[in-house]
C-alpha cells in the first residue's frame, strides 16, 4: 500500500513537466516555484494548523531549501526547456545517485538486485540521452542533476524529521520555508528583470490559472502530502524506485497535451528505465510472499 502511495505521488509530479509546457509556456520558472509551493503550504496549515518544535526550524529550513526551492526551481527549468518526457524518464536515475550516496556516505550497501537495476538503469540513460539521439539544452540537464541531488538528500532529511515531528508539520513547513525563500529570491529577479514578470501577469487566462491550480494543489498539496506520509515506511533509495510512475505520467501527458513523439528505439529505452526501476520491488514482493507462502506450510509439516 505505501509503495502505491508514492506511486500516486511520482506519477502527480510527472505531470509537471507537460502541464507547464501547454498551459504556463514563458513565465518565469522562480514563479512558478513560488506559485506552486506556497500557496499549498498555507492551504495546508489551514487545514489543520501545527508548529514546530523550537530545535528543528534549522533542519525544516534547510529541509524546505533543498526540497522545494532549490527542487522546484530546477524543476521548472527542466519543464521549460527539456521535452516532458526526457525530463521524467531523466529523474528514473535518482535511484543510482541515491545508492551511491547512502554507500558513500552513510556506509549502508545496496542489495546486488539494486545495484544490477541501477546499472541496467544507468546504461539505458546513456543511450537514452545519448547527444546523437537528442538534442538536448545543457541547461535543463544541469538542473535535472542537481535536482536530483536535492531530492536525495531532501528526502533523507524528511525522513529524519519525521522521527521528531508529526509528518503534517513536516509537510505544511517546509512547503512555505521553501516558497519564502523563493518568493525572495523572485523579488530581486524581479527588479532586475520586472519584463518577464510584468508579461506573465498581463496575459494571464483561464488556462494559466487551471494550469496553476493543478500544480499547486493537485502537483503540491496532494502529491506531497503522500510522498511525506509515504517516507515514514519506506527507504529513500525504495521510494526513489517508486519513481516509475513519473516517466509514464510524463510520456503519456507529453504525447496528448504537447504532442511529443519519439522513435521505437527511444521509447523501448524508456520502457527499459521504467522495468528496471520496478525489478527490485518485485523480487522483494517475491521474497515476501515465498516467506509468507514457507511459514504457513511449516505447522502443516510439523504435524
Amino acid at each position: 500500500m505505501n509503495i502505491i502511495l508514492a506511486m500516486v505521488a511520482t506519477f502527480l509530479w510527472g505531470t509537471t513537466y507537460a502541464v507547464t509546457q501547454a498551459t504556463l509556456p514563458g513565465w518565469p520558472p522562480l514563479l512558478l516555484g513560488v506559485l506552486r509551493a506556497l500557496p499549498a503550504g498555507i492551504i495546508l496549515f489551514a487545514i489543520k494548523p501545527t508548529f514546530p518544535d523550537k530545535g528543528t526550524w534549522k533542519v525544516l529550513l534547510t529541509t524546505g531549501l533543498l526540497n522545494i526551492a532549490i527542487f522546484f526551481g530546477c524543476i521548472f527549468v527542466m519543464a521549460l526547456t527539456l521535452p516532458s518526457a526526457i525530463s521524467s524518464v531523466g529523474m528514473m536515475s535518482v535511484p543510482v545517485f541515491a545508492m551511491l550516496i547512502q554507500w558513500i556516505v552513510m556506509r549502508k550497501r545496496p542489495s546486488v538486485i539494486q545495484m544490477v537495476s541501477g546499472l541496467a538503469l544507468f546504461g539505458f540513460a546513456a543511450l537514452l540521452f545519448d547527444p546523437g539521439r537528442l538534442d538536448l539544452s545543457l541547461f535543463g540537464l544541469s538542473a535535472m542533476l542537481i535536482g536530483i541531488l536535492c531530492m536525495i538528500c531532501g528526502s533523507t532529511l524528511t525522513q529524519m524529521l519525521n522521527q521528531k515531528l508529526a509528518w503534517w508539520c513536516v509537510l505544511t513547513w517546509q512547503l512555505i520555508l521553501g516558497g519564502l525563500a523563493l518568493l525572495l529570491i523572485v523579488l530581486v529577479h524581479l527588479s532586475y528583470e520586472p519584463a518577464l514578470y510584468l508579461n506573465a501577469w498581463q496575459h494571464l487566462s483561464g488556462k494559466n490559472v487551471l494550469g496553476l491550480f493543478w500544480l499547486c494543489i493537485m502537483n503540491t498539496a496532494v502529491a506531497y502530502s503522500l510522498y511525506v506520509w509515504a517516507l515514514r515506511q519506506l527507504s529513500v533509495v525504495e521510494f526513489t524506485f517508486a519513481g516509475v510512475a513519473n516517466p509514464v505520467a510524463g510520456i503519456l501527458c507529453g504525447l496528448l497535451l504537447v504532442g511529443e513523439s519519439y522513435t521505437p528505439i527511444q521509447y523501448s529505452l524508456m520502457a527499459g528505465m521504467i522495468v528496471m526501476s520496478l525489478f527490485p520491488q518485485f523480487v522483494k514482493s517475491y521474497q515476501k510472499y515465498r516467506n509468507a507462502s514457507k511459514n504457513r506450510l511449516q505447522p502443516l509439516s510439523g504435524k
